[in-house]
């Protein structure tokens, strides 16, 4: 399976500005597509990068202020509008079921597919789905609301085989599944061959962790510790730390701590205030403690890759409205 890859869609906080939409992500897992969070103005972010609304079947939302989520109802409409058929998991604060009922009841136009509703746990870490491609857990963050960070966890990877031992114990194909998932290998004439000199220990799973609207906060380090990519709201640069703080925020230097203690390959940010037209000052200030970090700006995309943790990330084709960065 290929790396995971993410796909920033809004990079802004409370309100969008001339070219910052409030918050939304998309991450690629094999052939699942995940977003994570819905601000305003999102699908036309979806249009202009190129992805189908069809093939996302997960949306993740962390809280209930409006940047996060006052997108989600009309990107559901659109869908329903598309015909769509297949399922669509929701995973979000309990609270957001009850509003999208009374938007679809008032709306008068029922969605033709199904909606399974997974509710987040603001007070306690959950893993919340397992399938084939990923594990996806929340845990909870403090802003000013209940809100959740999301964890995103590729599967657990198979062993790969030791050719050459293979060859040397003449183990038959048959066997290559069993031992790939843990089994010793018993020949011909009973002798038990260890698994583990049989194949070699999988690649870590590579994982990615949001953490949306949230004061700088130290409890959140044994959830996030060694994750491979970590996103992590910087509303503010150092110098309005007070108002950081009254907000339920974070400062840019606050995010590269949280990273350094956590461990993490890459920090990513996002989630910048309108008074920021220039946001390098805030990417240096992050470096200052970090030096692994990125801009979260629409129409990037980055590889959730270790091996690649100190590359530039990927630019895709950008349509005209993106070239104003």
């Amino acid at each position: 399976m290929s790396a995971p890859e993410l796909y920033i869609l809004g990079s802004s906080s409370a309100t969008p500005t001339r070219d910052r939409n409030p918050s939304s992500q998309v991450l690629k897992i094999g052939s699942d597509k995940i977003m994570i969070d819905c601000g305003e103005g999102t699908q036309m972010r979806l249009i202009q990068l190129g992805i189908r609304h069809t093939g996302l079947d997960y949306i993740c939302i962390s809280h209930l202020h409006g940047d996060h989520y006052y997108g989600l109802i009309g990107l559901i409409t659109s869908m329903n509008l598309m015909g769509r058929k297949q399922n669509l998991n929701i995973i979000g604060p309990p609270h957001l079921k009850d509003i999208l009922d009374l938007q679809l009841k008032e709306g008068g136009k029922q969605p033709e597919f199904n909606i399974t509703f997974h509710a987040t746990n603001p007070e306690k870490p959950e893993l919340i789905l397992k399938t084939s491609h990923f594990e996806l857990s929340s845990f909870p963050l403090k802003h000013q609301i209940h809100c959740t960070g999301f964890i995103i966890k590729e599967a657990a990877k198979e062993r790969s085989l030791n050719i050459d031992q293979i060859e040397n114990h003449q183990v038959p194909i048959a066997a290559f599944k069993s031992i790939k998932a843990g089994e010793n290998y018993i020949n011909d004439k009973g002798e038990e061959i260890s698994y583990l000199l049989l194949s070699h220990d999988p690649k870590p799973s590579k994982s990615y962790v949001y953490c949306s609207d949230t004061i700088f906060d130290m409890d959140i380090i044994p959830y996030i510790k060694d994750c491979t990519i970590l996103y992590h709201e910087a509303t503010y640069m150092e110098a309005l730390a007070d108002k950081a703080l009254e907000r339920y925020h974070s400062t840019a230097k606050q995010a590269g701590i949280i990273a350094t203690h956590a461990q993490v390959h890459q920090l990513l940010i996002g989630h910048f205030s309108s008074r920021y037209d220039n946001l390098e000052p805030l990417l240096l200030e992050a470096k200052s403690i970090f030096p692994n970090t990125a801009l979260a700006l629409e129409g990037l995309k980055f590889l959730i890759n270790e091996n690649d943790a100190d590359a530039e990330p990927t630019v895709l084709e950008l349509s005209n409205a993106f070239n104003n960065h």
